[in-house]
């Protein structure tokens, strides 16, 4: 497949040489081609491709969001709203606030009743958007290798066979996708994010995951 990831940070970047990885076409999308950072990254994954927003979202047929929280919306806007129309987009975005974390929980700009995954799919109203990755460091994004056995990434969206084509990405990834349900399940899953932090800011502890346990 095609991916276009908008977002050049680390997570971008890491979930970029992952789809690279499993043989896709790569195309990272920055605002600053010409950023250090990215330019060293484009140099050590040989094939990919970088571009700005508006490239790369027309370039993947598959769209990763792996902006923070607080600029994914302009960052779509950048990128124009229509060359999302259609297509899966993996929504990796947290709704993390700027103010520092208390006794290790950071906080969050959305509220219980809110995530930011609605406010992408109404900015995003023929896309077909999926959560996924938002509940985990990016350095088990890609085949995790932990005591436990294959963590659980909860997804969740609107569209059914845009889920079974990123439970099949996660398989790929060495995930268990567990799917929560329409796009309102974001309200949950958003705040696994600030779970999974506190025992790194607490303990200095990273290398966890979740694990769905059925009877």
């Amino acid at each position: 497949m095609k991916i276009g990831i908008i977002g050049s940070g680390i997570v971008g970047q890491v979930l970029g040489k992952a789809f690279l990885a499993e043989g896709n076409e790569v195309m990272l999308g920055t605002r600053n081609t010409s950023k250090e950072e990215v330019v060293r990254w484009h140099q050590q994954n040989a094939g990919a491709l970088i571009g700005t927003f508006g490239e790369t979202a027309t370039f993947g047929e598959v769209i990763v969001l792996a902006t923070g929280g607080a600029v994914t919306e302009d960052a779509i806007n950048l990128a124009g709203v229509a060359n999302f129309a259609g297509k899966t987009v993996i929504d990796t975005t947290n709704p993390i606030a700027p103010e520092p974390p208390a006794n290790g929980v950071i906080k969050y700009f959305t509220d219980i009743n809110e995530s930011l995954m609605e406010r992408i799919q109404t900015l995003l109203p023929e896309a077909k958007v999926v959560k996924a990755f938002n509940s985990v460091g990016n350095a088990l994004m890609y085949k995790p290798n932990l005591h436990g056995g294959t963590p659980t990434m909860f997804i969740c969206g609107n569209d059914a066979a845009a889920k079974e084509q990123v439970s099949a990405i996660l398989k790929d990834f060495g995930w268990e996708p567990e799917d929560m349900g329409p796009v309102e399940a974001a309200r949950a899953i958003e705040p696994l994010g600030i779970l999974w932090c506190i025992p790194g800011f607490l303990r200095n502890e990273w290398t966890h995951a979740f694990k769905l346990l059925k009877a």
